[in-house]
């Protein structure tokens, strides 16, 4: 059963009387956290067009680089997007469920945020309300404050490229610190550790993009580092 085969079972409990949210809370065990995941992904990102007004078309193809829609299934995704900019419960109360659904997995979280940022400066610009959004999303999630400045640095157009930020790290720590943080992102976002942990494998596409992000910072500190 694919996915989105799984996302129309999941939504059939709206015709009881259960509203998004809640099904949201119910995807708990492993083989439906790919189902929540994707279903996160999707309302956090319709709450969030809510929040600068509008949603464009590079809005709806970064989406569609994150999760690969079949025309077959486009109706599902469009299903859960509309229910959940019909919602009268804010964003608040999504992300607090994902964050108890992960609580126990960081990187699925951090990679849930990642996939709002994409999704947020896809036209090229990156609202004060988005900023906003992300900033208490991330707060809700328990989220330190080097994640969010990491993924600030790496997507939001004309934010300074600070390789230290991209790494959470200081500019003030020894190489051996930034190196131990390097090792530790690239074991935690490997792309067959969040596979094995529930993330759609279209979603993969950015883990290997944020780990050759990190690589990149890491060479960059170690080379000026080097150079003295």
């Amino acid at each position: 059963m694919s996915i989105w085969s799984r996302i129309r079972e999941a939504l059939r409990a709206l015709t009881r009387g259960e509203s998004l949210s809640d099904v949201l809370a119910r995807l708990r065990t492993p083989p439906e956290q790919t189902v929540a995941f994707t279903i996160a992904v999707i309302a956090l990102g319709a709450k969030m067009a809510k929040a600068d007004g509008q949603v464009t078309r590079p809005e709806v193809a970064a989406f569609r680089e994150v999760f690969h829609i079949a025309p077959a299934d486009e109706a599902a995704a469009a299903r859960v997007y509309n229910l959940a900019r019909q919602d009268v419960a804010g964003f608040e109360l999504y992300a607090d469920r994902v964050a108890r659904m992960f609580a126990d997995d960081r990187a699925m979280l951090e990679t849930l945020l990642e996939c709002l940022f994409h999704i947020a400066v896809a036209d090229g610009a990156y609202h004060p309300h988005e900023d906003a959004f992300l900033r208490e999303v991330a707060r809700r999630f328990g989220l330190p404050e080097t994640v969010f400045r990491a993924l600030h640095a790496r997507y939001v157009p004309g934010a300074p490229p600070d390789p230290h930020a991209v790494l959470g790290v200081s500019p003030g720590d020894d190489l051996a610190t930034i190196r131990r943080r390097w090792r530790q992102l690239v074991r935690e976002i490997h792309p067959d550790r969040l596979i094995a942990r529930g993330l759609p494998e279209e979603a993969v596409r950015l883990a290997n993009r944020r780990l050759a992000a990190i690589n990149h910072a890491w060479e960059e500190i170690r080379a000026a580092r080097a150079a003295g």
